[in-house]
């Protein structure tokens, strides 16, 4: 894991056991505890006396060497309380949160106002706790599930779309040239190109390639909850990405053409089934050629 990842996770206590252990064998792991530790004591002073530094440099002696030393030294003690007080700030002052999760990684997430987030994998979900309660935004990039607290109300901003919503449950994806909205209760607002759409219950909002659709669904919640991901009218080129992001693989389509529309779904966890579900649909075939790589073909050829 990396280390500035791990380090920022430990800032927000936010390590799980895995992250933990590999925090606690990094070789600054030691110094960067003792840092929170003063950064926290100097929460805790009232005053600070400070000998002024001339009656200080009184008490030196003249030799230079004794000076150079006394200058580096108190160099040393100035860079400490500098880190020291940037940690405090960080910890005490800064209250932005940010969640990110990685491959066949999910996570739950309970916001100030007690509504629910589950952010899909390879996602990040961001939000300022500070501010909250006069402004409630979040910025996510990738996928979650949200079910609002009922009388709750925000907004979620991705890089493609705003989703605006009140007491509901919903789905966002926002992926590259993907921008997906589902309705599962409640009412959601999309605002798109500035254009707004309303989406009651069982409707849906997508975005693929700047060409917008709205469409029905008959699912009650996000199949990817149950590891399973499921298209209805889907261009094979939203599938095979998918499968790309599922299983981070390479799919390279040979001759096929990927404007075709799929109706499915495929279980995770299996590469093989996810990737028969698929081609034995369309009447397409597929070889793992090497590690990380998948061609797929027409049947014919």
């Amino acid at each position: 894991m990396e280390k500035e990842y791990l380090i920022k996770k430990w800032l927000n206590n936010d390590l799980n056991p895995q992250e933990q252990k590999a925090f606690d064998e990094l070789e600054e792991s030691a110094f960067y505890k003792e840092i929170l530790a003063e950064g926290k004591r100097f929460k805790n002073q009232n005053s600070t006396n400070v000998i002024p530094f001339e009656e200080l440099n009184k008490q030196l002696k003249p030799k230079s060497t004794q000076k150079k030393n006394w200058v580096y030294t108190l160099s040393k003690v100035a860079a400490v309380v500098a880190i020291c007080f940037g940690v405090y700030f960080f910890m005490f002052q800064n209250n932005k949160v940010e969640y990110n999760t990685e491959l066949a990684q999910h996570q739950d997430i309970v916001l100030p106002d007690d509504s629910e987030v589950v952010l899909n994998e390879k996602s990040t979900l961001i939000f300022n706790k500070k501010s909250w309660k006069n402004e409630k935004k979040l910025h996510l990039k990738g996928e979650a599930f949200f079910k609002v607290t009922k009388g709750q109300r925000f907004d979620v901003i991705t890089d493609q779309g705003i989703v605006t919503v009140l007491g509901t449950e919903f789905d966002v994806v926002s992926r590259n040239n993907i921008f997906n909205v589902i309705c599962y209760e409640g009412l959601v607002s999309v605002t798109y190109q500035n254009k707004e759409v309303k989406l009651p219950p069982g409707h849906a909002f997508k975005v693929i390639d700047g060409k917008t659709d709205e469409y029905s669904i008959a699912l009650s919640e996000p199949q990817w909850l149950h590891d399973m991901s499921v298209f209805k009218d889907a261009p094979l080129s939203e599938v095979l990405k998918t499968l790309e992001k599922e299983y981070d693989i390479k799919i390279k389509a040979v001759g096929v053409n990927t404007n075709i529309l799929f109706t499915g779904a495929f279980e995770h966890g299996n590469i093989e089934n996810s990737l028969k579900a698929i081609t034995e649909t369309l009447h397409l075939t597929y070889e793992i050629e090497a590690k990380g790589l998948v061609v797929i073909k027409n049947a014919k050829d």
